[in-house]
């Protein structure tokens, strides 16, 4: 679903990475944009961020900035390595293509350290493109970085942002986010298994971005065993359960884990969809990289 780029200024939402660990190429990690009066939130920063923000750019979101300079404001759910491997992408590509203010990133214990660990292995070609011939601007890669704890941990004319805890499993440190904006309420869940929190957050929102599995899916699949899809994920029967409860807008899914999904289905339908309407009646959607919501 789109929208046109050069709509009113709005909430839109941008998903610049729908994908999970396997490197698909149709599927970045996940990154998803909320665009609110022309400016960009951005959650997550998995591989292919700034390469996927400039695919947008050039499909009319310009909001992002060519190279996603315009990106300042970020928030990152866990630590996992598919949700973070795109941090230094976003860092140096869009220093490099000309943003001038640091970034400010709220995320949870250990992405100070993470920050700290990124500029350090990187000191190198900051020096060089600090001092050398082509200079660059000495702001642009620097990165403010708030370690939060649940509750209201942004805000500003556009939007609140409240964070809320999410539980997966190893990852104690987990978290969803809300963002309250002038015309829309928008959800997203991270990476979870089913929550309480997030089903306080998500009544009656507009969007309810959230991950899930396909039931054939682990099924069809030794690995990840039973267990840890319990532990760390939500399935498509517990997804519809959730959205019966909250009754959002729209429900779009995303980091989705149809793994065994496209060996035993080969008619073209999408099965987590098909599995979630079994016990859903409303707008539900799959997303795709660079679609707008």
């Amino acid at each position: 679903m789109t929208v046109a780029p050069d709509m009113p200024a709005a909430t839109r939402v941008v998903m610049l990475g729908t994908g999970n660990p396997r490197p698909d190429p149709e599927r970045s990690g996940p990154a998803t944009v909320i665009v609110v009066n022309d400016t960009p939130y951005l959650v997550d920063f998995g591989p292919g961020v700034i390469r996927r923000a400039t695919a947008a750019f050039r499909n009319g979101v310009l909001a992002l900035g060519y190279g996603g300079t315009n990106i300042r404001t970020v928030f990152l759910t866990h630590l996992h390595s598919d949700h973070t491997a795109g941090y230094p992408d976003l860092i140096f590509t869009a220093w490099v293509m000309g943003r001038r203010e640091p970034l400010t990133v709220y995320g949870p214990k250990g992405i100070a350290a993470m920050t700290e660990n990124v500029l350090a292995a990187w000191q190198v070609d900051i020096a060089a493109r600090t001092g050398g011939l082509n200079q660059h601007n000495a702001t642009g890669w620097k990165v403010d970085a708030h370690e939060i704890a649940p509750g209201v941990v942004f805000r500003d004319h556009n939007v609140t942002v409240t964070a809320f805890p999410v539980h997966h499993e190893e990852m104690v440190d987990s978290f969803g986010f809300r963002f309250d904006t002038p015309d829309r309420v928008i959800v997203i869940s991270g990476d979870t298994a089913p929550t309480q929190s997030l089903r306080d957050q998500a009544y009656g929102c507009d969007v309810l971005i959230h991950e899930a599995y396909s039931m054939m899916a682990a099924r069809n699949t030794a690995r990840p065993t039973p267990e840890f899809r319990r532990r760390h994920h939500t399935s498509s029967v517990e997804l519809a359960a959730i959205a019966n409860e909250v009754r959002p807008g729209l429900l779009v899914t995303y980091h989705r884990s149809t793994i065994g999904e496209e060996m035993a289905n080969c008619d073209g339908s999408d099965v987590l969809i098909d599995e979630i309407r079994e016990g859903y009646d409303g707008r539900v959607v799959a997303a795709n990289d660079l679609d707008v919501f």
